[in-house]
């Protein structure tokens, strides 16, 4: 299992939570693709760190896809992530499976919820029920599931286009598709991935599996107990999604260490030192 990132910029302050918690998914490789030159000290084995430009990758992607894509900001790279084992094919060559995914991410036991059933089961993999998930989706190492963001009539435009879309998730349709609705039935002015993969899923032409199994928002009681991710002792997760932690949390300095037990309150993450928790 491959796991491709892209990231330009200074690493942010929650780089070292990731890596620490990739460390204990041996089993899986994760590639991270950056214009950053930092050394990376006690990087995982697991962690392949790749230097190219963005400009680069524009040049790689345009080749790859035969028409000229735009990638005028980092954020823009999200539109991209369905494509990501075609454009980068050259690095998950050999991997069963490939994903996409974000830096602000702590890793839970990967493979307790990607079992080898789930995996011989399914095609395609979203950790959420309503909508393809961007922070991590799991894809079948195929040509049918590598090129199947062409599917959209509107990947052209998309790709081309320096706008961000949200392809790789649901066209700015949070809104509908958080009051229950499916996307098949909302208008949009882009086809996204969820719409494909909602439409695969209808159609039985590829084994699609949506299923919430990650954890986000700002809800607390949540540990980090040597790479597991437990929330109010009862319930575990594939993985937690700092995207709101992260709006309200800014330390000062990342942590220099990461301890193999921590918490993540509302607010902020506490390490635990001499039987006290310390907020880092």
């Amino acid at each position: 299992m491959a796991v491709i990132t892209c990231w330009y910029g200074p690493y942010p302050w929650y780089f070292s939570y990731f890596l620490n918690s990739c460390s204990f998914n041996p089993s899986v490789d994760f590639f991270i693709i950056t214009d950053n030159e930092m050394i990376v000290h006690n990087s995982p084995v697991n962690v392949k760190i790749i230097y190219k430009r963005l400009d680069e990758i524009v040049e790689i992607a345009s080749q790859k896809l035969g028409f000229r894509v735009s990638i005028n900001h980092p954020y823009k790279l999200n539109d991209f992530k369905p494509a990501y084992g075609f454009i980068f094919y050259e690095l998950i060559k050999g991997y069963d499976f490939w994903g996409h995914s974000d830096l602000d991410i702590i890793y839970g036991n990967i493979r307790e919820f990607l079992t080898n059933e789930m995996l011989d089961a399914y095609d395609f993999i979203s950790l959420r029920h309503d909508y393809t998930t961007g922070c991590f989706c799991l894809y079948r190492n195929n040509e049918t599931l590598n090129t199947y963001f062409k599917r959209s009539k509107d990947y052209k435009k998309i790709l081309a286009d320096s706008r961000h879309y949200c392809f790789d998730e649901y066209s700015f349709l949070w809104d509908e598709l958080k009051s229950g609705k499916s996307i098949l039935e909302l208008e949009s002015e882009t086809e996204s991935f969820t719409h494909l993969m909602k439409a695969a899923e209808l159609s039985n032409e590829i084994r699609v599996h949506f299923d919430f199994i990650l954890m986000e928002g700002k809800t607390g009681r949540i540990v980090f107990d040597k790479g597991r991710i437990i929330y109010k002792n009862q319930f575990e997760a594939i993985l937690y999604h700092l995207f709101w932690l992260k709006k309200v949390y800014l330390p000062e300095k990342a942590p220099s260490k990461i301890p193999a037990t921590y918490f993540i309150s509302p607010t902020r993450i506490y390490h635990y030192r001499k039987s006290k928790l310390k907020s880092v």
